[in-house]
């Protein structure tokens, strides 16, 4: 599918606004929809008040040329067609923050794991959103490139450098990158607020939580 699921779209949004990149390359564009939103809160929100006069660098890399429209031109300083393990050889990319949003299930492991150390290699993190479980996926929209290949574990995606996971019920969600970051995320999002928040999502211990709250404030 050239989209993701609605569901991470906040946590992941809230890391890259929490990282605050200056440039930013997207892997697999698809849609758009991240170029877009880097450019809305990266940019909107800066306080400039500047409608296009963007001052961030946002590329993208597709290998389906077919998924791109005039938003892209629009959302993107340079887009890059092809292959991104062979596109990020071939040009010496260097970026603050690499999305591979639903995109990594699409390499065959070992390719996958090369496409990570290659970004990691020049560029100061990456943020990764992969299914826990990828199902079965062949082509979707006449785009063969669109075929799940590999599930990827927590325990593989923590083997790359220091990281941080944001959780989520259906995907895994990490930041790769310097120790400088993923500090600087785990301030932001402790792992006691996420467990609250989990338990806060479940109706049956919610509800149980509030009973025992009204409770001891009677008392």
């Amino acid at each position: 599918m050239p989209s993701s699921h609605h569901n991470q779209v906040s946590k992941i949004l809230d890391i890259i606004i929490n990282l605050n990149p200056q440039s930013v390359l997207d892997v697999g564009v698809g849609f758009g929809k991240y170029g877009f939103l880097c450019r809305e809160y990266l940019e909107l929100w800066d306080g400039r008040e500047e409608y296009k006069k963007f001052l961030r660098r946002v590329d993208g890399i597709e290998a389906f040329p077919e998924y791109l429209t005039p938003v892209h031109d629009f959302v993107y300083d340079n887009m890059y067609i092809g292959n991104a393990a062979e596109i990020l050889d071939r040009n010496e990319l260097n970026y603050d923050l690499v999305l591979l949003i639903d995109v990594l299930e699409h390499f065959e492991k070992e390719q996958g794991v090369d496409l990570i150390k290659k970004i990691l290699k020049n560029n100061r993190g990456v943020l990764i959103s992969i299914p826990k479980d990828i199902g079965l996926q062949e082509d979707a929209f006449k785009n063969t490139y669109e075929t799940h290949r590999a599930n990827w574990s927590k325990k593989e995606l923590s083997k790359f450098g220091d990281h941080y996971f944001r959780y989520d019920d259906a995907n895994n969600i990490v930041y790769i990158g310097s120790k400088e970051d993923v500090s600087k995320i785990k301030k932001k999002y402790p792992l006691k607020l996420q467990v609250r928040k989990f338990i806060m999502s479940i109706p049956i211990l919610s509800n149980l939580l509030r009973l025992i709250k009204k409770i001891l404030i009677r008392k």
